[in-house]
């Protein structure tokens, strides 16, 4: 928040985008009667704008507030009308140019950790992992007289890390000093052939940022045959790095090329754009809330419990799914064998989808943001009190929502014009599909458009049925039911096909046989 006393004056970029600039800076000049009516004109629609935005964060705070109210002070009478937690997480459409907004706020998982009955639940699923191990063990020991416990499939799938973490090292170098290099030379005063020599300059460092990010870690993985947790690594990284890369041009380069009077603006400082890269958003700006100092016990805490889901991982594959899909290929295919594997998949892919959550949402970003004091904590929200998907996915990943909100759905809105909502929506399940499928495609090393179906097509259909007007207990029974169901595809899809692609290779490498699941024909 700006200090008392300061002005600030706003420069309008593309999309409604503004940048805030000291008011003694530049402004010396008078432009007589003309401009300051345009002048006062601008400043009032941009105090009706602070208005609505405050009101709206307002209405949020105190009708979160209410809600713990209620619940926390039951009546004794009779039940008095309370506003529903689903309700909390449902937030309004908001007006088209609104801009992400960070505070200063924990994450959901945290505050509710403090309750000792949620904790029991936490403890559950660590008494679950502890069944893992011991059933292992005595497995291993009844089987093979061993008491070791061994992790042939953790070793396996973090095969060749070493690779992985040097191929990183350019990716990262690439994102460092292509993007803000490109934003130098753009910022240049626009005199004479100089500045168009620069931005063909800047233009060059894009293409070839882009060109590293996109063949290097694909060429890697291929050239290299790195298993499955490697392969991870570097697509994760690709896409971040190139989000966060496009997050930082779209919201500096409209102040850039915007200027008055042939003044060049000075580009985001380096360290606000090395900090970017590293803290756990992926919308881009220059300050963001910090936390006074850095719990290290709470770092390390988390970074223990994102290795604890590792192996809780690990042992699900190992008991409930290698067991099943290692010789499904070998016999014959029928309908009756693909649904009893889906129906037994249902369980350990709701647990995956637990544990990718924890792991990743919640204790690998706690953790970065712990240790750069990122003070906006809020990477997901209660989506387990769904009663509709499109809530589902506004809820579930709040950091990859924002981008696709702020730079697909506004844009989108921005250049085809407000009358075109289902358009920029259908867009985003577009692009979200799209890159979730190359994912899965990266990592397990084939093409099985599994995730793109139930992205793009159920997913999408499911978005518009289930909206946010079902409410109720039920239709959060049907959005799980539909959950452990669509988790149960994926897990048996993509295991049937791990194990297919294994046991009948290919007799020669064609395109088609290369986009055609080798699960349908492969009977060994």
């Amino acid at each position: 928040m700006e200090p008392r006393g300061v002005h600030l004056r706003r420069r309008e970029g593309l999309g409604g985008e503004q940048e805030h600039r000291p008011l003694g800076e530049g402004s010396t000049e008078t432009h007589g009667a003309p401009d300051l009516v345009q002048w006062t004109r601008h400043m009032e629609a941009m105090k009706t704008q602070l208005l609505e935005q405050a009101q709206g964060q307002l209405m949020e705070m105190l009708d979160r507030a209410v809600w713990e109210a209620v619940q926390s002070y039951p009546p004794q009478g009779g039940p008095l009308p309370s506003i529903p937690p689903n309700s909390l997480s449902k937030t309004p459409e908001p007006a088209l140019g609104k801009r992400k907004v960070f505070i200063i706020r924990k994450s959901l998982l945290d505050e509710l950790m403090e309750v000792q009955h949620f904790r029991t639940i936490y403890h559950m699923f660590i008494a679950g992992l502890c069944v893992f191990i011991i059933s292992t063990v005595a497995i291993d020991f009844i089987d093979e007289g061993r008491l070791l416990l061994e992790l042939d499939l953790l070793i396996f799938s973090f095969g060749q890390l070493p690779l992985a973490l040097v191929t990183w090292v350019p990716m990262f170098l690439s994102t460092l000093l292509a993007p803000y290099q490109a934003l130098r030379l753009w910022a240049r005063p626009r005199e004479g052939g100089a500045w168009t020599l620069g931005a063909g300059l800047g233009c060059a460092l894009l293409a070839a940022h882009i060109a590293m990010l996109g063949v290097l870690p694909l060429h890697v993985a291929v050239e290299h045959q790195l298993p499955p947790a490697s392969r991870c690594i570097l697509v994760f990284e690709q896409v971040r790095l190139l989000m966060k890369s496009y997050s930082f041009l779209r919201e500096a380069v409209p102040g850039t090329l915007h200027t008055r009077g042939g003044e060049g603006i000075q580009a985001p400082s380096f360290s606000s754009y090395l900090y970017f890269l590293f803290c756990p958003t992926l919308i881009y700006r220059e300050a963001y809330p910090r936390t006074p100092h850095i719990r290290w016990n709470y770092v390390a805490k988390n970074f223990a419990q994102a290795l604890g889901c590792v192996l809780y991982a690990c042992f699900i594959l190992c008991r409930l799914c290698v067991p099943v899909f290692a010789n499904m290929s070998r016999e014959p295919f029928s309908t009756r064998t693909l649904v009893l594997s889906v129906l037994h998949a249902t369980l350990p892919g709701i647990l995956m989808l637990l544990l990718i959550f924890f792991a990743f949402l919640h204790c690998w970003l706690n953790a970065f943001a712990e240790m750069l004091r990122f003070g906006d904590r809020m990477f997901y929200r209660d989506w387990w009190n769904s009663t509709s998907f499109s809530n589902y996915y506004r809820t579930w990943n709040v950091v990859v929502h924002d981008w696709l909100y702020s730079y697909v759905y506004q844009d989108g809105l921005w250049l085809v014009g407000r009358q075109a909502r289902r358009a920029a929506m259908l867009s985003v399940f577009l692009v979200s599909a799209v890159v979730h499928e190359y994912i899965f495609c990266f990592v397990l090393g084939f093409f099985y458009p599994v995730m793109l179906m139930l992205f793009l097509v159920f997913g999408g259909l499911l978005n518009f049925m289930m909206h946010d007007q079902h409410t109720g207990p039920a239709w959060n029974v049907v959005m799980w039911t539909l959950l452990f169901l669509g988790q149960g595809i994926q897990v048996s899809l993509y295991c049937q096909e791990w194990y297919a692609q294994r046991h009948c290779p290919p007799p020669q490498t064609t395109f088609w046989r290369l986009v055609t699941p080798r699960s349908w024909s492969c009977h060994t």
